[in-house]
C-alpha cells in the first residue's frame, strides 16, 4: 500500500515510515516541519504543509494517490496545551476534521490515528483498558479525545475504517542509528536523563521520592518507538484485511520507576546520572500502566524491544551521535 503519513518527519511517525518500508510499503510523510526534521525522511517523499489547509490536502492526495493514511501531524506538549488550548483545538481537533474531509473527498477510508494514554486522565485501576474511563486532565489529551469520538462518528456516517493507537511513553531510538528523539524542548524523562549522563542538559530532576511505590518514585509504562512503528503498520494490516474498527493501547503491561529509568541509562551511558530531588508534581499518578491484551490478540502486536535495557541502550547510541549539548 501507498500509505500518506501525516507528521512523518517527527519522533514517531518517521519511526512508522521505516517500519512501512521494511514491510513493503510506501511510505509518503506530510509535515510543516515546526517539531519534524527533513533529515529524518528517509524512506519515501516528503511534501512539506499544513493539514490545516484543505488545499495541501488536496494536492497530495491527488499527486500521490494513497490507499490509507497514518495520521500523527499534532501538537503534543502537555504543559504546553493547558496554557495554550486554542493552538491544540485548532492543530489536533481542526486539523484532524480536515484531514478526514480531504479524505472523504479522495475516497480514502482508512486511517491509523496516533492517540494517547492521555485520554484517561488519572484512572482509579491498574492496568488500564481500553474501556476505562475517558476523563483527559489537560488539552492535549481532550484533543485526542475529541478525535477519536469524530473517527467513531465518520465511520458511522461515512463507512471510514480506523484505528487509534493509544500509547503510553514512546522512547528510545532506531537501533540502526538512523532516526531518533531530537525534541526542543525536551520533556520527555529518558533522553533527560540521557543529556544529563552526558553532560548536555544539567541535573536530571527527580520529581517526587514518596510515592507508594517500591522505590518510591512513579512507575510509567514505556514502549519502544520501533515497537510503536511495527503496531502501526500491524493496524493498518489488520484494517486492510476489513478487520473491526477500534482503539488499541500500547505499551508493555509492565512499567519501569524513574529510579529504575536512571539505573539504566547510567549502565547504557558508562557514566552515572546526577539526580537533583524535586517535589511533586501536582497530578501526577503513582503508577500508570497499560493493559495491552486487546492489541496482542487482534493486531497479532508484540513489543520485543521495549525492555529498559535496549531502551536507555538505544537512547545513548542515538544521542551520542546526534544530539547537540
Amino acid at each position: 500500500m501507498r500509505v500518506l503519513v501525516t507528521g512523518g518527519a517527527g519522533y514517531v511517525g518517521s519511526h512508522a515510515c521505516k517500519a512501512l518500508s521494511q514491510a513493503g510499503h510506501e511510505p509518503v510523510a506530510a509535515d510543516n516541519l515546526s517539531q519534524g526534521r527533513r533529515s529524518a525522511v528517509k524512506w519515501g517523499p516528503l511534501e512539506v504543509g499544513d493539514v490545516t489547509d484543505p488545499a495541501f490536502l488536496d494536492a497530495i492526495f491527488a499527486s500521490h494517490k494513497p490507499d490509507a493514511v497514518m495520521h500523527f501531524a499534532a501538537l503534543s506538549l502537555v504543559g504546553d496545551s493547558v496554557a495554550r488550548p486554542a493552538q491544540y483545538y485548532r492543530a489536533n481537533v481542526a486539523g484532524g476534521i480536515e484531514l478526514l474531509d480531504a479524505m472523504r473527498r479522495a475516497g480514502i477510508g482508512v486511517i491509523v490515528f496516533s492517540s494517547s494514554a492521555a485520554v484517561y486522565g488519572v484512572p482509579d485501576t491498574s492496568p488500564i483498558l481500553e474501556d476505562s474511563p475517558k476523563a483527559p486532565i489537560n488539552a492535549y489529551g481532550a484533543t485526542k479525545l475529541s478525535l477519536e469520538m469524530a473517527l467513531k462518528d465518520y465511520e458511522k456516517a461515512y463507512g471510514l475504517q480506523w484505528a487509534a493507537l493509544r500509547y503510553f511513553n514512546a522512547a528510545g531510538a532506531d537501533p540502526d542509528g538512523e532516526i531518533g528523539e531530537l525534541h526542543d524542548p525536551e520533556t520527555h524523562a529518558i533522553p533527560l536523563a540521557v543529556k544529563a549522563a552526558m553532560g548536555q542538559g544539567g541535573v536530571f530532576r527527580l520529581f517526587g521520592e514518596d510515592y507508594p511505590t517500591e522505590d518510591g518514585t512513579c512507575i510509567r509504562d514505556y514502549v519502544h518507538v520501533t515497537d510503536l512503528g511495527d503496531a502501526h503498520v500491524k493496524a493498518l494490516e489488520h484494517l486492510a484485511r476489513g478487520g473491526e474498527s477500534g482503539a488499541f493501547n500500547l505499551g508493555t503491561s509492565a512499567g519501569a520507576s524513574v529510579r529504575e529509568i536512571i539505573a539504566a541509562v547510567g549502565a547504557a551511558a558508562g557514566r552515572s546520572v546526577p539526580v537533583e530531588a524535586a517535589p511533586r508534581r501536582a497530578g501526577d499518578p503513582p503508577i500508570l500502566i497499560a493493559s495491552t491484551a486487546r492489541a496482542r490478540t487482534i493486531l497479532g502486536w508484540t513489543p520485543v524491544m521495549s525492555d529498559m535495557a535496549t531502551i536507555a541502550r538505544t537512547a545513548c547510541a542515538w544521542h551520542a551521535k546526534h544530539a547537540v549539548p
